[in-house]
């Protein structure tokens, strides 16, 4: 296991699992793999914004505690279990299925810009890159919850881990890098802007 979250996500949604969530959003693995490749980064990096400070830190390891951490193990995670019950809109016990309430959690406002600018540097529709998104929340908090179980994690801790992986998104840029920048500058300072992403992902699906 890397340290990395990102890339250990990236590589364990791969193969059967890949499939399953491709068919659920009727879209072909290759485009379901280069959209999780740009969502995953995206989620992990805001959710290392929201815990620069201690209470989105501390809010944030309430809400895994309450909500995550009822079927994670200090083993490890089940994650085809929980594709499994999250693409089948069934629960598992201590869990959280509801993709779209820890989405507004994670993106607030932003929300709707991270879902379009998704859609758009994966070619996917709004609808297909808004469902990614809400099968892609639940496993993300679920396997913090495991990495915080394992690690005997505080907040604090939690938040440091986040921050580390949000930097470490934007120092290497590309599609997840960019479309963090594009959903989460509110204030227009010159970051990648969503029509700089659309020339990104088109490069990007003409590879």
């Amino acid at each position: 296991m890397s340290n990395s979250i990102v890339n250990d996500l990236l590589q364990q949604l791969q193969g059967d699992r890949l499939g399953q969530i491709a068919s659920q959003l009727g879209a072909s693995p290759s485009q379901t793999s280069d959209a999780i490749s740009a969502a995953i980064p995206m989620i992990v990096g805001a959710l290392g914004k929201n815990t620069q400070t201690q209470q989105g830190a501390d809010d944030l390891f309430g809400a895994l505690q309450r909500d995550h951490m009822g079927g994670a193990s200090v083993g490890g995670l089940d994650l085809g279990g929980l594709l499994g019950s999250v693409l089948g809109g069934g629960q598992t016990a201590g869990r959280q299925f509801d993709g779209g309430g820890i989405l507004g959690h994670i993106f607030g406002g932003a929300q709707p810009r991270a879902e379009a600018g998704l859609g758009q540097v994966s070619g996917m529709s709004s609808g297909q890159s808004g469902q990614l998104l809400k099968i892609l929340a639940p496993i993300v908090m679920s396997f913090l919850a495991s990495r915080v179980m394992a690690g005997g994690m505080s907040s604090g801790s939690l938040g440091g881990m986040l921050g580390q992986e949000r930097a470490q998104v934007q120092q290497q840029g590309g599609l997840g890098g960019g479309l963090l920048n594009a959903v989460l500058d509110q204030d227009g300072d010159g970051q990648v802007g969503l029509g700089d992403l659309l020339k990104i992902g088109s490069a990007f699906l003409k590879r």
